[in-house]
């Protein structure tokens, strides 16, 4: 009777332990990401982390897709074909606002020259092409809002939009570093502007549902970027290079005119920057947005 006491406490007792290694507190962490990057100069890091293998120093498997256009970005996003895409401040807004989950985890460094015909930023009144809701049209509006007076052309695409300034349609426009010294070599003048207070409005950003499965895969991804970032401020033909190998159809004779940014380790801009982000936003939609700067921003990654 005695022996059959242990026996029962020990079958009880292993039955525990059985229970307890094959319970998990929650869903297993899923250290796999894909990330929708933009044909832009702050895609950089996140190439170079790629390739030096920045990532899989962090038990990280990223793929990473470039998109060509905002709209193929999206749709991405909304189909949850991707968990972080580069984006800006400005579609993270209207996103939230329109009821799609998404937030802010650290800032890029974007560069967005005016391109224009040589002649035309003597003019005192000018016809800028630019997307509407977009990052170009407000930062034309800080740039050059108090220096001309505007007439804003709507063009979202970017070929199209370069070409009619090439013809002599428009006299400027805002594009992307390094698009934007691709329209150099059409002729075209290039002129950069400094950000107010270093906030570039460019962001990586990553889905609800991304934030609530990877919590840890996105910290990792972080660090891997932080890593990156180190590496390319100190050695800025690399960032050249990885450009050239990566973004399609960029001429290689643009390598040594691209202006690149500061890469600056992973921040988020403040809640007055935000602040005035949203209200330009609803000033241009011309309806009041149900957000405030802490709905569209995770901060713990760079906390």
């Amino acid at each position: 009777m005695k022996n059959h006491r242990w026996i029962i406490a020990g079958m009880i007792i292993l039955a525990c332990l059985i229970a307890t290694a094959c319970s998990t507190p929650g869903q297993k962490e899923d250290f796999s990401l894909k990330i929708g990057l933009m044909p832009a100069v702050d895609a950089a890091p996140f190439l170079l982390a790629e390739k030096e293998g920045y990532f899989e120093e962090q038990g990280l498997n990223v793929e990473l897709i470039i998109f060509n256009s905002g709209q193929d970005r999206q749709s991405a996003l909304q189909t949850n074909a991707v968990d972080g895409v580069m984006t800006d401040l400005i579609a993270v807004a209207t996103n939230v606002d329109g009821g799609f989950d998404i937030k802010a985890t650290t800032m890029t460094n974007g560069v967005f020259p005016v391109l224009m015909k040589p002649g035309s930023e003597d003019k005192q009144k000018v016809n800028i092409g630019m997307m509407e809701v977009s990052v170009t049209n407000f930062l034309i509006d800080q740039w050059l809002g108090d220096k001309y007076e505007i007439e804003k052309v709507y063009i979202n695409d970017i070929p199209t939009r370069l070409a009619a300034i090439v013809s002599g349609d428009l006299d400027m426009g805002s594009f992307p570093e390094p698009v934007a010294s691709m329209g150099v070599l059409q002729g075209l003048e290039k002129k950069n502007f400094e950000y107010e207070d270093g906030n570039c409005p460019d962001v990586m950003a990553f889905t609800g549902t991304a934030l609530k499965n990877k919590d840890k895969a996105i910290e990792l991804f972080h660090k891997a970027y932080n890593k990156a970032v180190d590496y390319l401020n100190n050695n800025d033909s690399v960032a050249r290079d990885i450009l050239l190998e990566n973004i399609p159809n960029l001429n290689p004779a643009i390598k040594d005119d691209i202006i690149m940014p500061e890469f600056t380790p992973c921040k988020l801009q403040d809640d007055d920057y935000i602040r005035q982000i949203i209200e330009w936003t609803e000033k241009v939609m011309n309806k009041d947005m149900n957000v405030e700067p802490e709905d569209l921003v995770e901060r713990k990654y760079v906390d």
